[in-house]
């Protein structure tokens, strides 16, 4: 069985070198480990440094394209590889390195398609109030989102069973963490969290700037992300709040209609009627988004299938072996 481990990194040629030192070489029930660095075009030398470690594998970015692609490059060039698993962390050394086994253990078991590491966010000292009151905050409503139990569930530190890579597209440009728990809880997905330790970095997060900022983001994608399986359920409940909101000012008008004072409350029926009418619009989109969300789901399957199929020629396709060099007296007598 093979696992390769991916740091998806952007100018971390400082704290790399730690991340790599701290990877196991051995794990029980692991008979091949490859790491393999994203390099989401850093300007320090990044690749450079994962070059002089030994790294077997480097992905790299011409450009910065973030984090959701960095992750997505990194599973594409793993599966590519032939990874049985595939583990992703970090490069700033929050994650430790011993935790990787706790993490493949469920994986290798057949216990889990996907296993998150449980930073313990609530009861972590290297966590300040706020980010931990938004963590429960947000692990809570993916939770439901994705119908799973995962306590933390922006964690980068995770493994993927081959099988879960193959089924899972990252759409998003934001992060990857919710958008694939909420692919994955859809797509009923057998996920498992295990607590693992974490170290104190040494920076602060280069994915966001502000914690609004990264409160607004994660919104926007678990948002997308819902609505991309379920586009019936949120357009129709849009359309019935819109409708509904329309029906106050019309029976508003009513009232003062048979009271004999409609005449003067006509901007009460004009604006009900647009309300009622966006609400019917609204619901009608839905039943078309559902209609592309069936088809989506038939090119994800689709997808898949190639997938295997690539999968499938790259294990049986025999390798090329270079001809022998002949001498210049068996090359004269051909």
């Amino acid at each position: 069985m093979k696992l390769i481990i991916q740091i998806p990194c952007y100018n971390e040629a400082d704290s790399l070198p730690e991340t790599l030192i701290d990877i196991p070489r051995h794990i029980e029930g692991i008979d091949q480990i490859e790491i393999l660095v994203i390099d989401d075009g850093s300007s320090d030398g990044t690749s450079d440094v994962a070059r002089r470690f030994g790294v077997h594998h480097i992905v790299r970015h011409r450009r910065n394209r973030g984090l959701a692609a960095a992750f997505q490059s990194g599973v594409n060039a793993a599966l590519a590889a032939g990874a049985d698993i595939i583990v992703n962390t970090d490069a700033d050394g929050q994650y430790a390195g011993a935790a990787i086994a706790d993490l493949v253990i469920p994986v290798i078991k057949g216990e889990a398609d996907i296993v998150i590491g449980d930073r313990g966010v609530s009861d972590s000292a290297h966590f300040g109030p706020v980010k931990q009151q938004l963590q429960k905050l947000g692990s809570a409503v993916v939770q439901r989102l994705a119908r799973t139990d995962v306590p933390d569930a922006v964690s980068g530190f995770r493994a993927i069973s081959r099988e879960a890579a193959q089924r899972l597209t990252i759409t998003t440009e934001f992060s990857y963490t919710t958008d694939m728990l909420i692919q994955a809880g859809r797509k009923r997905l057998a996920i498992k969290s295990v607590p693992v330790p974490t170290n104190e970095t040494q920076r602060p997060s280069r994915l966001f700037r502000s914690i609004p900022q990264f409160i607004m983001n994660t919104g926007v994608t678990m948002a997308r992300a819902y609505t991309m399986y379920n586009p019936l359920r949120v357009f129709v409940w849009a359309g019935i709040i819109c409708t509904l909101a329309g029906l106050v000012p019309i029976v508003r008008f009513v009232a003062y209609y048979l009271m004999g004072e409609g005449g003067g409350h006509v901007q009460s029926l004009v604006l009900g009627g647009a309300l009622v009418v966006l609400g019917l619009v609204t619901a009608m989109l839905g039943m078309l988004a559902d209609l592309i969300a069936g088809n989506r789901k038939l090119m994800e399957a689709t997808l898949e299938h190639v997938r295997r199929i690539e999968d499938k020629v790259n294990r049986t396709e025999p390798a090329e072996v270079p001809a022998e060099p002949q001498s210049p007296r068996a090359r004269k007598s051909a």
